[in-house]
């Protein structure tokens, strides 16, 4: 089987065909019979994105939003603490999407026993996680870098000190205070990063925050890559381009973990995405419905949709000029997959035929209404917005038109 694309914009090439044999990448560039190919008319032609970090498998919202692989949380009913709950968890997105299944790095996620890593990994998890919380045992923690490094394992922290923020669901300041909200200091998440960042240089693990949030957290990280430390760290769009204030008139579709920041702390984002800090961007796909968000704020979940606006809203980052497409291919693909190991993400020869053909000035406007995912909970409802996944592959297979 063989695919042919021309008259593509390929990020990161300046040629404008390329040909699929199988389901991998056998050449980019030169003379494609224009009658047997499929005519891309001028549109970007990217690898598929990877969402690593996500808390559901929606494949319709996925293949809606160009993505083709996620890395899903262990934060599951039941918690991915088993080979054959990691097994049937890798199942799931067949045949739309690839799911690759993150381990919970202690039993249960309760902080307390190691989960059996080893064991995790040959059954297929990709990592291992924190997942929504916080190790507070700084001896657990080390000891879970510690076998994660052994078993050549990233750990994926979650970064906020549970001693601060322990029953808090906004970020201290004036919009916490002027709504009552139970709130906790943006310091939390600096501390959590601080110390997990001495144990990963102590033990030599491989580390990755999947959320840094505020100034005082990116500055650690700078330092930490400064001295050579194996780390990386993640956001969402939300926490780019949203600031606490969307919470007010208690929101309940701006209810994140981690909370929304303040201004200076959103900007402060900007800058780390600009200069190469962030790595990875993510939806942190949590759809929550009605019965968790039509509560009042501190009694709803956080979480939010996001499968389908990750790749607009990356977009509008590349028109705001914060970063160009080749970073922002980066952010969605390349570093997801170096993240977890894999060989996507990129557009070369040998590589899995995993693309997608973007129009990128293709405007719609996000509707929960409209969301084909579980729910359709975003702080974006109602937000117009540019960028389309208009066709999507998967190791060179059409998965059907998306527009």
């Amino acid at each position: 089987m063989s695919l042919a694309l021309v008259n593509a914009r390929i990020v990161g090439s300046t040629a404008d065909t390329l040909l699929v044999e199988g389901d991998r990448i056998a050449r980019i560039g030169g003379a494609i019979d224009p009658a047997s190919a499929i005519d891309c008319r001028g549109l970007v032609l990217m690898p598929a994105i990877i969402d690593v970090g996500v808390f559901a498998v929606d494949k319709a919202a996925c293949r809606a939003g160009g993505i083709v692989r996620v890395g899903l949380m262990p934060d599951q009913s039941p918690v991915l603490d088993d080979p054959g709950l990691l097994q049937r968890a890798a199942d799931m997105g067949k045949p739309g999407i690839w799911v690759h299944p993150i381990a919970a790095a202690t039993r249960g996620l309760l902080g307390v026993d190691l989960a059996e890593m080893a064991v995790a990994r040959d059954a297929g998890a990709r990592a291992v996680a924190t997942g929504r919380r916080w190790i507070g045992d700084a001896g657990v923690m080390r000891k879970v870098l510690a076998y994660a490094r052994d078993c050549g394992l990233t750990v994926i922290a979650h970064a906020e000190d549970g001693g601060l923020a322990n029953g808090a669901v906004a970020t201290a300041g004036e919009t916490a205070t002027r709504l009552g909200l139970p709130a906790a200091p943006a310091v939390a998440e600096a501390l959590a990063i601080a110390r997990d960042l001495l144990l990963a240089e102590e033990t030599g693990a491989r580390l990755h925050f999947r959320q840094v949030t505020t100034a005082a957290g990116f500055d650690l990280i700078r330092r930490a890559k400064a001295r050579g430390l194996a780390v990386t760290c993640g956001i969402t769009p939300a926490h780019l381009l949203l600031s606490d204030i969307a919470v007010t008139d208690f929101r309940t579709f701006a209810h994140l973990s981690p909370p929304l920041r303040c201004e200076e702390d959103r900007r402060a984002a900007l800058a780390a995405l600009a200069d190469g800090t962030i790595d990875l961007l993510g939806s942190g796909h949590d759809p929550r419905g009605p019965e968790e968000k039509r509560l009042p704020f501190a009694d709803s979940a956080p979480g939010a949709t996001g499968a389908e606006t990750l790749l607009a809203l990356a977009l509008g980052l590349v028109r705001d000029e914060t970063i160009d497409l080749e970073r922002m291919v980066g952010l969605l693909a390349t570093n997801p997959a170096r993240l977890l190991g894999l060989e996507a993400g990129m557009l070369a020869p040998g590589r899995p035929a995993d693309l997608i053909l973007v129009d990128e000035g293709r405007p719609w406007i996000v509707t929960a209404e409209a969301a084909l995912a579980k729910a359709g909970n975003t702080p974006f409802d109602g937000m117009p917005v540019q960028g389309k996944a208009i066709r999507v592959f998967k190791g060179g297979v059409e998965l059907g038109a998306t527009a």
